[in-house]
């Protein structure tokens, strides 16, 4: 059945001076919490247990569409991080195996510590590290390798302040034993609230063995303020960056790039200065983002070039060799093998057959006021320049329409569509009515002297 999860995302975040809750607060394109739940997802849980609070409606939706199975339960009074654990005890009620407590807003602690804490023998596992500046974190005071009792900084002495070894917070147990030992707490404390903390000295005057796992500092850095959101950003895409190049992808401005969550992109890639990858994002391999492009929701194939200055929407789908070139907009829209869409178009609910020809200013006309259409161009076509293609509609393939053209019918295979009015000179007009405004203009100008 594998580990149970506690995430603990109760808290206001009242320092990010938000009306958002904080685990909510972006890092990396998606929500802060959707980090702590990557981790403890990738030991593929027997159950997720979500303990909200502070907007807690909004924190769940989240959380579902991160992993719909999530159990959400709502600590109504914020009466400490013991009390928050005892919340969800009851929806672990039967699960036999361990349990880990995380943070909704520490979104950098490694799948593979948890593992470790997972892997060790004691009854009651800690997570702890060295910190550079140990400041009010709880202290862990521990006797050879065994852990006595953790200690927080507001209730410390000055010998266990002096010690360097802090508490993550992040601890592991039998479900069965953490639902007794946070049943067993008292809010004796200075801050009046239930301790998670006093489960460690708790486990060891019942002779149960307590130790600690250490982790990097890194790892444990929690979110309060939004400057520890752009320290944590800049964490994050420093990480991606790194990984990426590691992966085979080539950057020209590695530190112009910025990536997502889940940005994937294959070997060979080149990727230009200030791209910018949103949410559910796939590149493969030997594809070309070029510079001051926006991507997101989309999947782009080998051998692609994309921009410069495009950008492209949830559901654009590029297959290989396509090019998509500068200022156009594609949107939930698939564009076949060899396709070219050079600049200035905006393409949305559409169908692109192979190795068509998409004309500069090129429109999908796709949205009534209440519905959208979708547009189908067959292959090999032709799409003349500023053509506006008023969906739904369909163009067969080898068929081409004339520049500045309105389609507002479906175009057969092979043919030719033209859809303007046809043009008319009127010889001597221009001068003339360029004459009439000329003096017009004169006649205000005296008027006002």
């Amino acid at each position: 059945m594998g580990a149970a999860l506690i995430i603990l995302a109760a808290g206001q975040g009242t320092r990010m001076n938000s009306d958002r809750p904080k685990v909510l607060h972006p890092l990396g394109g998606v929500p802060i919490l959707w980090h702590a739940m990557a981790a403890g997802q990738a030991l593929e849980p027997g159950q997720i247990v979500l303990v909200t609070g502070h907007g807690a409606e909004a924190v769940e939706a989240a959380a579902r569409s991160y992993d719909a199975e999530v159990v959400c339960v709502r600590q109504e009074q914020q009466l400490g991080t013991g009390h928050a654990v005892a919340q969800a005890m009851p929806a672990l009620a039967g699960f036999s195996g361990r349990a880990l407590v995380l943070y909704g807003d520490t979104p950098f602690i490694r799948t593979e510590t948890l593992q470790a804490m997972l892997a060790s023998p004691a009854d009651l596992v800690v997570l702890g590290f060295t910190a550079a500046d140990p400041g009010r974190y709880g202290r862990l005071v521990v006797q050879g390798d065994r852990l006595e009792r953790i200690v927080e900084w507001k209730d410390a002495t000055e010998d266990e302040r002096a010690i360097g070894l802090c508490n993550s917070g992040v601890m592991c147990a039998d479900a069965d034993l953490l639902a007794e030992l946070v049943a067993g707490l008292t809010n004796d404390n200075a801050a009046g609230e239930y301790y998670l903390t006093d489960i460690a000295a708790a486990a060891r005057a019942r002779g149960l063995d307590a130790r600690v796992v250490t982790c990097p500092e890194a790892e444990t850095l929690g979110i309060n303020t939004r400057a520890e959101l752009a320290q944590a950003e800049a964490g994050f895409q420093a990480r991606m960056r790194v990984e990426a190049m590691e992966n085979g992808v080539t950057m020209q401005a590695p530190d112009t790039v910025f990536f997502s969550f889940d940005t994937v992109i294959g070997r060979d890639t080149v990727i230009g200065p200030n791209v910018v990858f949103g949410p559910r994002v796939t590149i493969e391999s030997e594809a070309e983002i070029r510079s001051f492009c926006h991507l997101e929701g989309c999947h782009v194939s080998r051998g692609a070039t994309v921009g410069p200055f495009a950008r492209l929407r949830p559901g654009a789908e590029l297959a290989e060799d396509v090019h998509v070139g500068n200022f156009v907009e594609i949107k939930n829209a698939i564009l076949d093998e060899g396709v070219k869409v050079g600049h200035l178009t905006y393409l949305g609910d559409a169908h692109v057959g192979e190795h068509t020809n998409i004309g500069a200013g090129t429109v999908t006309c796709n949205y009534d006021g209440v519905f959208k259409h979708r547009t189908t161009i067959g292959a090999h076509a032709f799409i003349g320049s500023d053509t506006m293609l008023v969906a739904p509609v369909t163009v067969g393939a080898h068929a081409m329409t004339a520049s500045g053209s309105v389609i507002t019918g479906n175009v057969p295979e092979g043919a030719l569509a033209v859809g303007r009015a046809r043009q008319e000179n009127k010889a001597g007009l221009a001068v003339r009515l360029f004459e009439k405004l000329k003096a017009e203009a004169a006649r205000r100008k005296g008027k006002t002297r």
